[in-house]
């Protein structure tokens, strides 16, 4: 039979006793973590979210106590009223914060029961996660994840205090909105009243942030979710949040200020000193040299492009230029861990591959066989090769050439690069690597589409010095735009804005958009734009991606409380799901199985 909580409330949480609490009557609640049946005494570990407290139940002290102890079963919730005593040397506990002492208990209240849950809570790291997202209320009680929740909310709270001294002002945008269809697919809200209308969630307040610039706020922030209908990774969600700033009449580098200092704020909660500035990178040397526009500078391995020596043209079945790695101490690479990378380049898209070992007797390469040895020799040289190295080359096929396919090797290179740093144990925890990815293409060509499409998004300003090219070499337009890494994952993205009509305007026809269809679906901004629009620009920081890596998660599933699985499927509520017949028909919709 269950007891009632009546009038009694907690005196402590159960990690908060220490030895200056012996003697002490003490009332503590929450959740069986343990327990251990020695006869006449049953101890009880006591969990709630500050810790455990051991529970002592003596037959000869409390025959109550011990009786309803008996019942008791992992999860059970419990209320103790008793005693604190401090523990002999020899049964102490050294591994809890409350190891010496425990609660001899005098009433033991059974305030409600549990099913045998599906997974051990103190052991849910071996559990599938679709198990833990299944039942996630039983998750939740894991001291990791209660531990990054409460990180989480460190976090937002340094945000708006750091951001609010910063004179910024948070002001919350809509959730309902109009669709606009440039980038990721729209979470789509059918309208009850306007039958074949509808609604679109954010994908960011992007157009509103701007709208607050042009209305004079100054300097605007929100800590808000945001919606995108798009494949899930480990680092993307359905619905995911961001801190979202925007600011009037900045330089680029004094919003780059305020946000190393934001970064400086929040990783203090976790006890790091940032090093500031944050370095800079131009997106095309950060293509060239570390094949990743978020690339990860917490280790060397750095790319090279190489011309062919004049001997090799020709008997190479490769198009120039090619791209070369040095990795130190890796000449003694075996066979299988050569076919290992080679796998890994053309897994990643590299068309051609070839290596050299370099010798203090000489230089191992099978080029050596089409070009001869002293070629062989002048391509090592030109590639800065020294001994004790592995050069690792990669190419696309002959004849291949332009943007499209510099990128797909550039983008082959990166991906590499980081396998090799896997395999050599490279990829260090605990280091800090900030960086600014600056000078990105305005526009990227869409093979598909067979159009331009922005590289960040519409409403980013070319560089003024390129304006002259939107028509004539969209390809060559710098866009003043900039995204934030660290350690290899981008945190981060902004840019300063298009602020005049006639630039906006431009930038649309290049993405082929026409004056009709710009007007259609952002007339009220290009008219907004019409009446004293001030330069201003921003920044878009994942707040789900920042809190991972400060909690040391891989996956920024384990930062959210009710994530969805990679499908976007939410196990616990079983979403989404078929709604009522008289839903659909109150919309004006019908449901087709096509």
């Amino acid at each position: 039979m269950l007891d009632l909580l009546g009038n009694r409330e907690r005196t402590h949480h159960c990690g908060e006793l220490r030895e200056e609490h012996e003697g002490r009557t003490v009332f503590l609640a929450g959740w069986v973590a343990r327990r251990r049946d020695l006869g006449s005494l049953i101890f009880l570990d006591l969990r709630d979210h500050t810790g455990v407290t051991q529970i002592v139940c003596n037959r000869e002290r409390s025959a109550g106590a011990h009786a309803k102890a008996e019942d008791v079963r992992p999860e059970f919730v419990i209320g103790v009223e008793g005693v604190v005593v401090r523990r002999s040397a020899e049964t102490a506990n050294a591994q809890l914060p409350t190891g010496n002492i425990e609660v001899f208990a005098d009433a033991l209240l059974l305030l409600n029961e549990s099913k045998t849950p599906p997974f051990p809570i103190d052991d849910a790291g071996k559990t599938q996660e679709e198990t833990r997202l299944r039942y996630r209320f039983l998750d939740l009680r894991r001291a990791r994840m209660q531990s990054n929740l409460r990180l989480r909310h460190r976090a937002s709270s340094a945000v708006r205090e750091y951001l609010s001294g910063c004179g910024f002002t948070e002001i919350e945008t809509p959730f309902l909105t109009r669709s606009t269809p440039e980038g990721a697919r729209d979470y789509l809200v059918p309208s009850r009243i306007h039958h074949g209308h509808f609604y679109a969630l954010p994908q960011s307040p992007q157009l509103f942030k701007q709208i607050l610039m042009i209305g004079g706020l100054d300097r605007y922030f929100q800590i808000v979710r945001c919606f995108r209908d798009e494949d899930l990774r480990a680092d993307r969600q359905p619905e995911f949040t961001q801190i979202d700033i925007e600011m009037a009449f900045p330089q680029q580098s004094t919003l780059f200020k305020i946000i190393e200092g934001l970064m400086e704020q929040l990783f203090s909660l976790i006890g790091v000193k940032l090093e500031r500035p944050f370095p800079q990178l131009a997106y095309d040397e950060a293509m060239e040299r570390y094949g990743s526009d978020k690339p990860h500078t917490g280790f060397g391995l750095e790319w090279k492009r190489l011309a062919l020596p004049e001997d090799a043209r020709g008997k190479m079945n490769v198009a120039e230029p090619i791209k070369v790695l040095r990795v130190p101490g890796w000449a003694q690479a075996s066979r299988s861990q050569i076919d290992k990378l080679q796998k890994a380049a053309v897994e990643a898209g590299a068309e051609w591959f070839a290596t050299a070992k370099v010798m203090d007797e000489g230089i191992q390469s099978a080029l050596a066989k089409p070009l001869g040895e002293a070629t062989v020799r002048q391509l090592v040289g030109a590639a800065g090769g020294e001994a004790g190295e592995l050069l690792v080359f990669l190419g696309a096929k002959p004849g291949s050439h332009g943007p499209a396919t510099s990128r797909r090797l550039d983008e082959a290179s990166g991906q590499l690069r980081l396998e090799i740093a896997r395999t050599l144990g490279l990829l260090k925890s605990g280091e800090w690597h900030f960086l600014w990815v600056v000078s990105f293409p305005m526009f990227e060509y869409d093979e598909k589409e067979k159009r331009f499409a922005a590289m960040h998004h519409p409403f980013t300003s070319p560089r003024e010095e390129d304006l002259h090219l939107l028509k004539s070499d969209p390809a060559s337009v710098r866009a003043r735009a900039y995204d934030l890494v660290l350690n290899g994952a981008e945190i981060g993205g902004g840019s300063i804005r298009s602020h005049r009509r006639d630039i906006q305007q431009m930038v649309f026809e290049t993405l082929g958009m026409t004056e009709e269809q710009a007007r259609e679906r952002f007339g009220f901004f290009l008219e907004a734009l019409d009446y004293g629009t001030p330069p201003h620009g921003g920044i878009a920081l994942g707040h789900d991606r920042i809190v991972a890596l400060m909690a040391g998660e891989s996956n920024i599933r384990e930062v959210i409380a009710f994530p969805k699985t990679a499908s976007a499927v939410d196990l616990m509520c079983d979403a989404p799901a078929p709604v009522d017949a008289q839903q659909i028909k109150e919309l004006g919709l019908k449901v087709t199985n096509d």
